[in-house]
This record gives C-alpha cells, sequence and structure tokens, in this order.
C-alpha cells in the first residue's frame, strides 16, 4: 500500500459517510444514496453500525479492507445484505464501481 493508500485508510477509520447522500436521518436511522459511475470510488469509510444496504442496479465492484482484503463483488439489482455491527466489530474499507454502467444503492444505518 503506497504512503497515500495509507493516509486515505487512516482517514477512512474517522469517516462515517457510508454513501454519496443523505438523504434522510431521524434519531434512530440514516438513510443514504450510493451512486458510483463507472471508474468512480467511495473512499475509504467505517461501518460501525447495524446497517444493511440493496442494490438497485447490476454491477461491479471492488472493496479494499482496512486489514488488506480485496474483494471483487457483482452485484445484482435487488441483492440485500445486512450487517449487525458495534463499535468493537467495525471495519473499514472503500468501493470502486469496476462496472460498465452505473452502481446505485440505498443503504440504511441504524443509530444506537
Amino acid at each position: 500500500m503506497s504512503v497515500a493508500d495509507e493516509r486515505e485508510l487512516q482517514a477512512g477509520r474517522g469517516n462515517d459517510r457510508i454513501g454519496t447522500e443523505l438523504v434522510s436521518e431521524t434519531d434512530t436511522l440514516r438513510v443514504w444514496h450510493l451512486r458510483l459511475k463507472p471508474g468512480e470510488r467511495l473512499p475509504y469509510h467505517r461501518h460501525d453500525r447495524p446497517y444493511f444496504w440493496t442494490v438497485l442496479t447490476d454491477g461491479s465492484g471492488r472493496s479494499r479492507y482496512g486489514d488488506g482484503r480485496v474483494a471483487d463483488i457483482t452485484y445484482r439489482a435487488g441483492d440485500t445484505k445486512h450487517f449487525v455491527l458495534t463499535p468493537d466489530t467495525a471495519f473499514v474499507h472503500d468501493l470502486a464501481n469496476t462496472g460498465e454502467s452505473d452502481l446505485v444503492f440505498v443503504t440504511v444505518e441504524f443509530k444506537p
């Protein structure tokens, strides 16, 4: 990992911006939209609360994780994944759109 990547990863540990647009927030949850054009990337960010995402488009992406893992993922519209996280089980990752069309998600994050 380059020095610049390492700096961004460290900054990501404090970044709880898990989408490209926060569209709703209450005392108990936040709703995010995430839209990445082909080749675009959401910077490193931290997940430390229960949340789920649903992808609205077919596509592919690559996530690099704070522990060094890299995951290439194929998404199908309607795929949904749920995570039960706490600050003790948090993870940091980025997401790049490696496909040829926009990658669009809705993510709901539950506040403690």
